[in-house]
C-alpha cells in the first residue's frame, strides 16, 4: 500500500474542499453540536460508574454492555443500511440516541442508580450504535457530489470527532463540579435536537441496489456471505480488517483505564480526567487538521504503519508516567498516533470498496473495530486489577508496536493486490506505474 499511496497519480486529484458543499455544511455543524454533547456524556457515566463502585473492572464491564452489540449486530446493520434510506435510518438512530440520553438524565437525576440500570441503558445505547455508525459512514458518501470529495469530507468528519472530544469533556469536567453528572446528559440528549434538524434539510443521493446478474434482488442472508466474502477474499481490505480488530481489542482499551489514572494515579478529579482527555483530543485535532490538508490518498499508506508504531511508543511511555504534566504531551503523541491510524485507514478502505458493497464492508469494518471494542476493555479492566492500571497500559503500547510491524511486514502484497484498483479510478496512472515497475 505504502508504494501505491506514494506513486505519481494519473492527474491532479486535489481532493475538492468538502466545506464547498452545503449538504456537508450542514450535517457537520449538526455534528460539531450533537457530538460535544456525545463526549460529554461518556466521560460523564465513566465518572459515575467510578464513582460508585471503586472499580476498574466495572468500568471495562459497562464498557462492554454498551458495546457487545456491535459484534452482534453491525454485520446485519450493514445490510440494512445497503437496502434503506439511509438518511431516514441516521434520523430514527439520532432519535433514539436522544431518548437514550434522557433516560440516563432522569436515572442520574433520582440519586440512587444502580448499575444493573447504566448497563441495560448501555445495552441501548449499544442496539442505537450498531445500526447508526455503519449507517452515517456510508450515508456521508451519499451526500458527495463527487468521489474527489470523499478524503476532504473524511478528515474533515474526523476533525470534528476529535476537536468536539477536545471541548466536550473539558465542559463535562467543568459541568460534574458544578452540577452533577446529571446535567452532561441533559445537555446531550438537547444537542441531539442540532444534528435532527440538520439531517432533515440535508440532500442525499443514494444509488440504487445491485440486483444479482439473473435481475433476481439478493436476500438479506446472501449479502451477509457476500460481504464477507468480498472483504476478507481481497487481501488490501482483509489487512486494514485485521488491523482494526487487533487495535480494538488490544490498543484502544487504554481509554477504559483514564477514570482510574485520573483519580488514583495523579490524584484528581474530573477536571484531571477532562484534561487527560483533552491532551489527546489536542493530537487527534492536529492530525485530523493535517489530513484535512491532504490532496486524495496518496502517501497514507506509509501513515498508516508510523501511526500504529507512534500509538503504541506513546502508550508505553505514557504507562511510566507519574505526574500529570509529564502524561499531557505524552497524550497528545498518542492522540496524533491513533487518529491517523484511524482516519488514514478508514479513506483507503473507503477508496478501495465497490460501491454496491460499502454499507456492508463499512459494517464490518465497524464490528472489527467497535464490536471488538468491549471485549479488550473488559480484559484490560480485569487484567488491571491484577498487574495494574500502569503495566496495563505498558502492554497495550507494546501490541500496537508488534501491529505496525505485522502491517508493514505485508505492505509489498497489499500494494500488489490494490494497484490494479486504484489505476482503474484514475488515482494512479498506468503510465506512472510501468515508470515505477521499470525503475
Amino acid at each position: 500500500m505504502a508504494q501505491i499511496v506514494e506513486t505519481i497519480p494519473a492527474e491532479d486529484h486535489s481532493s475538492a474542499s468538502a466545506l464547498a458543499n452545503p449538504n456537508l455544511r450542514l450535517y457537520f455543524a449538526g455534528q460539531v453540536v450533537s457530538m460535544i454533547g456525545t463526549w460529554m456524556q461518556q466521560m460523564a457515566l465513566s465518572w459515575l460508574i467510578y464513582r460508585l463502585t471503586d472499580s476498574t473492572f466495572m468500568l471495562g464491564l459497562v464498557a462492554f454492555a454498551s458495546q457487545a452489540p456491535s459484534f452482534l449486530l453491525t454485520p446485519f446493520a450493514g445490510i440494512v443500511a445497503d437496502r434503506v434510506n439511509r438518511k431516514k435510518m441516521v434520523i430514527l438512530t439520532q432519535t433514539l440516541a436522544m431518548i437514550q440520553a434522557g433516560m440516563l438524565a432522569a436515572l442520574a437525576f433520582s440519586h440512587q442508580p444502580a448499575i444493573w440500570q447504566l448497563m441495560a441503558l448501555g445495552v441501548f445505547s449499544g442496539l442505537i450504535s450498531a445500526f447508526d455508525l455503519p449507517t452515517r459512514q456510508t450515508f456521508l458518501v451519499d451526500m458527495l457530489r463527487s468521489r474527489e470529495e470523499l478524503p476532504n469530507a473524511i478528515a474533515i468528519n474526523s476533525s470534528i470527532t476529535t476537536l468536539t472530544r477536545l471541548i466536550g469533556p473539558a465542559v463535562a469536567g467543568l459541568f460534574i463540579a458544578w452540577a452533577g453528572e446529571a446535567m452532561c446528559f441533559v445537555v446531550n440528549a438537547v444537542s441531539y435536537i442540532a444534528v435532527i434538524i440538520a439531517l432533515c434539510f440535508v440532500t442525499a443521493h443514494q444509488k440504487p441496489r445491485v440486483l444479482n446478474a439473473d435481475g433476481r434482488d439478493p436476500g438479506p442472508l446472501e449479502q451477509l456471505k457476500d460481504g464477507f466474502k468480498y472483504a476478507f477474499s481481497f487481501r488490501p481490505i482483509r489487512a486494514l480488517l485485521v488491523l482494526m480488530a487487533g487495535i480494538s481489542l488490544f490498543v484502544m482499551p487504554y481509554n477504559v483505564l483514564m477514570t482510574a489514572f485520573a483519580r488514583d494515579v495523579f490524584h484528581g478529579d474530573a477536571t484531571t480526567l477532562g484534561i487527560l482527555t483533552a491532551a489527546s483530543g489536542v493530537g487527534s485535532l492536529a492530525a485530523a487538521l493535517y489530513l484535512a490538508t491532504r490532496k486524495g490518498v496518496l502517501g497514507l499508506g506509509r501513515w498508516i504503519v508510523a501511526s500504529c508504531a507512534m500509538f503504541g511508543i506513546g502508550l508505553i511511555l505514557f504507562g511510566f508516567c507519574k505526574t500529570l504534566w509529564l502524561a499531557v504531551p505524552v497524550l497528545v503523541m498518542v492522540g496524533f498516533g491513533s487518529m491517523i491510524l484511524l482516519a488514514a485507514s478508514n479513506t483507503i478502505l473507503q477508496t478501495l470498496v465497490d460501491e454496491d458493497k460499502r454499507g456492508r464492508v463499512m459494517s464490518i469494518y465497524m464490528m472489527c473495530f467497535m464490536g471488538l471494542a468491549p471485549f479488550g476493555s473488559m480484559g484490560a479492566g480485569a487484567l488491571s486489577t491484577h498487574i495494574g492500571l500502569a503495566q496495563t497500559v505498558v502492554l497495550c503500547g507494546i501490541v500496537g508496536g508488534i501491529l505496525a510491524l505485522v502491517f508493514a511486514s505485508r505492505l509489498h502484497l497489499i500494494r500488489r493486490d490494490a494497484r490494479p484498483i486504484y489505476i482503474e479510478r484514475g488515482i494512479l496512472s498506468a503510465e506512472a506505474e510501468l515508470k515505477v515497475l521499470n525503475a
